[in-house]
C-alpha cells in the first residue's frame, strides 16, 4: 500500500512551532519517517519562509534557525513546479497555490486548520483536514 501524498498549509507549519504539544507539531515530527509524503513548490516554500520571518520573534527563532527548518522541511519534501492555470477557485485567493499543488503532485490530503477555506477541492480527489484527523488517518494505515 502506498503512504498518503499530503501538502501542508502555512498555518499548519506555524501551529507546530507554536507548541510542541499540538496534533501540527505531532505531524511535524514525523516528516521524513516515510509514513507519509510532502510535497512543496517554490511559492508555498516562500509563503512558509515570509510568515515564519514575519512570526519568527513571537516563534523564539533566529534568522538562521528559521531559516535552517525552512531548508530542512525542503529537504524531505517532493518538490513541484506549478503553473497557475484554473484560478481562481477558491474563496481565499492566498489558498490557490496550495491547491495548484496539490492538485499537480497527485496528493489526497491538504492538512489545515482552515478546512472551510478548502471547500470543494473533493472534486479533484483532494481531502481538507486537520492534523488531528490525518495522524488518525495514519494510525489506521500503520496498523
Amino acid at each position: 500500500m502506498s503512504v498518503p501524498n499530503i501538502v501542508l498549509d502555512t498555518n499548519v507549519i506555524i501551529a507546530a512551532l507554536r507548541s510542541k504539544r499540538g496534533a501540527s507539531n505531532k505531524l511535524l515530527t514525523l516528516v521524513g519517517t516515510h509514513q507519509f509524503e510532502i510535497h512543496d513548490s517554490v511559492a508555498l516554500i516562500l509563503e512558509y519562509e515570509e510568515v515564519i520571518q514575519r512570526h519568527r520573534d513571537e516563534l523564539g527563532l533566529s534568522e538562521e534557525d528559521a531559516s535552517i527548518f525552512i531548508d530542512s522541511l525542503c529537504s524531505m519534501a517532493h518538490h513541484h513546479q506549478i503553473y497557475f492555470l484554473w484560478r481562481p477557485f477558491l474563496t481565499d485567493v492566498n489558498d490557490e497555490l496550495v491547491l495548484e499543488l496539490a492538485v499537480s503532485a497527485g496528493c489526497e490530503y491538504i492538512v489545515t486548520h482552515n478546512i472551510s477555506d478548502f471547500k470543494g477541492t473533493e472534486q479533484f480527489g483532494i481531502q481538507a483536514i486537520t492534523p488531528k484527523e490525518f495522524l488518525q488517518i495514519l494510525r489506521e494505515v500503520n496498523e
